[in-house]
């Protein structure tokens, strides 16, 4: 590798509602303030590409709209785009769920760092393949998990390690999202996923990030009445109790047929209960509320990714939170990964890194820990298809029904 000018390339592969909401905001913001160098964006048609060459500054797209059919699909497009990625560059996967694997296993066997949104993918067999390539290659994947940087979540977190909760008892966790998420923003995929595997598995990685307890058994129930009435073969719901290594409880619902004049996009909150304290957040209402003529009223939630007036650009805004937070966390690891090994001979490079990841692994969602959400939440679909079966974990996190 060459010398390293402290700027790392970013591809995104994915143009649907995250990429442009959450990961393209961060990545042009990183962009801007001279700390990402190069950005491309790889998705199915060329016609998403040029939906997002008129939201965002300029990129080099995959597909190039100017040189392919706009409607035509390329689904193994984004190899082309990672095999373009210069040594110092890192990939972002934002494709939908089911899709997380194959883009993380061409970006490791490419040499290239990574970062994907949650879930690190469906299956723990996925999970297992990528944990043994990632090791094999010293190859950086992080799962942003951004509620492990929600400083509500991070309270919990320090004060249940400085012992203040006790042992834990039980908790409860709620996120549910409105219609619209699986009958117009989902619509290609959602029966592929549910509301627990795309949003659920926040909270039980909450629960692990918080007590760093794994899961021993879980029983999952799901409801199908007004998707299926519209065409989608899908949960309308998903309720999953899950008992932990120490006998705790933690029940988690989850939805996406919440109504859709909800005062927010997310109902979601916590409560913990431990044998010397207890925590309890409403992680909707931050006491913080608008109403206006264009929105009506709204639960407004300025910590998660809101844009407030740039401080360095004046006139500009700048995207601040922690969903920004979680994803730059990523691409400082791996800029200080490839700043530390640039220099170095192949050999020593890869013993570096590895040293350097292993570091790591007690506090970022790094293939070993997104492991514990990947078995619970394919441990949910099973429990849940099956009718309220349970199933149970060993200590590896394989899984099999009780």
């Amino acid at each position: 590798m060459g010398k390293f000018d402290k700027k790392t390339d970013v591809l995104v592969v994915g143009g649907g509602m995250i990429s442009r909401e959450v990961v393209l905001p961060t990545v042009f913001q990183e962009q801007k303030y001279g700390r990402v160098g190069n950005i491309s964006i790889s998705s199915l048609t060329g016609s998403i590409i040029s939906e997002l060459q008129s939201m965002f500054p300029a990129f080099k797209g995959y597909p190039d709209p100017e040189k392919y059919k706009p409607d035509k699909k390329y689904p193994e497009m984004f190899k082309e785009a990672i095999k373009d990625l210069p040594e110092n560059g890192l990939v972002i996967v934002a494709t939908p769920d089911h899709l997380h694997t194959p883009v993380i296993k061409a970006a490791i066997e490419a040499g290239r760092h990574v970062v994907v949104e949650k879930p690190l993918c469906l299956k723990v067999e996925e999970a297992r393949g990528i944990i043994r390539a990632a090791d094999e290659k010293g190859i950086y994947v992080l799962t942003d998990y951004h509620k492990r940087h929600d400083r509500s979540v991070r309270a919990a977190r320090y004060k249940y390690r400085k012992g203040h909760l006790g042992e834990m008892l039980h908790g409860h966790a709620w996120i549910e999202e409105p219609k619209y998420m699986a009958l117009n923003v989902f619509k290609d995929w959602c029966e592929k996923s549910s509301p627990f595997e795309y949003i659920g598995v926040h909270y039980a990685d909450v629960y692990y990030f918080i007590t760093g307890l794994k899961p021993k058994r879980l029983v999952a129930f799901g409801q199908k009445k007004f998707l299926p009435a519209r065409g989608k073969d899908a949960y309308d719901a998903v309720q999953a109790t899950i008992e932990w290594e120490d006998g705790s409880v933690f029940f988690i619902q989850t939805s996406w047929v919440n109504n859709e004049k909800n005062s927010t996009m997310t109902n979601q909150g916590m409560m913990l209960l431990g044998t010397m304290g207890e925590y309890w957040a409403d992680h909707k209402d931050r006491n913080t509320h608008f109403v206006s003529d264009q929105n009506g009223y709204e639960d407004y939630n300025p910590n998660f990714f809101k844009q407030y007036d740039s401080w360095d650009f004046p006139g500009e805004a700048d995207n601040v939170g922690y969903g920004y937070d979680s994803i730059v966390q990523g691409i400082n690891d791996i800029k200080r990964i490839i700043e530390l090994t640039s220099h170095m001979n192949e050999n020593e490079a890869l013993q570096t890194r590895k040293k350097i990841i292993a570091q790591m692994e007690e506090t970022r969602g790094l293939p070993k820990q997104a492991l514990i959400g990947v078995a619970v939440n394919n441990a949910v679909r099973m429990s849940a298809d099956s009718g309220g079966r349970f199933v149970v974990f060993d200590e590896d996190m394989n899984i099999g029904f009780e």
